[in-house]
């Protein structure tokens, strides 16, 4: 295979005058408005209270450092949803956070370079993959894969940093080539085939991903984060939706608080470190998983 530079490394068009993640999914987005919604009065006024505060904060957490799920999975368990049901409302409810995201993080979006888009294709087929193989597990044999699931996520964030460094070391003139762009997009099908089946931890990885590829701007990195994320997190929405694997009641007030969050967090992300948003979503993870151990 050859080994010169990728064509089309141009950024967007600096005329858009629509943002390019919320055009790119508004027909999901109209899906969810259509849906038939269980109102919300099914849900305690607590209940909601807690959804959509920790909705908000996951929505913050991926705009700063990625893991907003390792929050909203173990809290939907622990507000009564069984494993399966919380994953697939989780995956769901924290898609919107795309379009806040996305508005946020716009003037990073449209510095991209175009090729960098292809790595949508291998991430939606792997989380429609993922969304499959979640649906054919039952729902036993998930719960006791939860509490490794979660480990492994927090684990995978606490090393972020460690592996970005590792890999922007390794032969650093070699990131830009079509040898080094195919790698990421395989590395990106099994990205989408893990998020679309649990989702935790999907954005640390994207970030390692973008780092073989030579990206060292970290707005631009989440900003790319952000659309992959969505298109896998979307295909496997639809997927999740289309087979009746979430509750209602819990998508339509966390889908409004992971909005407001994404939107407020990228803005937040400029302005301060994510020292202790990680710090946070590491003891997070760690508690969430240790107290699922213990409950087995």
């Amino acid at each position: 295979m050859a080994s010169g530079p990728i064509p089309g490394d141009a950024p967007f068009p600096a005329d858009h005058t629509a943002p390019y993640v919320t055009v790119r999914f508004l027909p999901l987005f109209a899906m969810f408005a259509a849906a038939p919604v269980t109102t919300s009065a099914s849900l305690t006024l607590w209940q909601g209270t807690v959804a959509l505060v920790v909705a908000y904060a996951a929505g913050v957490i991926n705009a700063l450092a990625a893991g907003g799920t390792l929050v909203t999975f173990p809290t939907l368990i622990w507000l009564g949803l069984d494993s399966i049901s919380a994953n697939a409302t989780s995956t769901v409810a924290l898609w919107p956070f795309n379009i806040g995201a996305g508005l946020g993080y716009w003037r990073e979006t449209r510095a991209l370079p175009k090729r960098m888009l292809y790595m949508i294709v291998p991430g939606a087929l792997g989380g429609f993959a993922g969304a499959l193989l979640l649906r054919l597990t039952p729902v036993a044999t998930f719960d006791q894969l939860v509490p490794y699931l979660i480990l492994f996520a927090t684990i995978l964030f606490m090393l972020n940093e460690p592996i970005q460094r590792l890999l922007k070391g390794l032969h650093p003139e070699a990131h830009h080539t079509a040898k080094w762009f195919t790698y990421a997009l395989i590395f990106e099908l099994f990205v989408g085939l893990y998020g679309g089946y649990f989702g935790a931890g999907i954005g640390i990885m994207m970030l390692a991903a973008f780092a073989i590829l030579g990206m060292t701007d970290i707005h631009q990195m989440n900003a790319l984060k952000n659309i992959l994320g969505g298109s896998i997190n979307g295909i496997a929405a639809i997927y999740f939706i289309w087979h009746n694997m979430v509750h209602w009641p819990y998508v339509a007030i966390m889908g409004i608080g992971s909005i407001a969050g994404g939107f407020s967090g990228a803005h937040l992300a400029r302005r301060i470190g994510r020292a202790m948003v990680r710090k946070i979503v590491i003891a997070v993870g760690f508690a969430m998983a240790g107290s699922l151990f213990l409950k087995r």
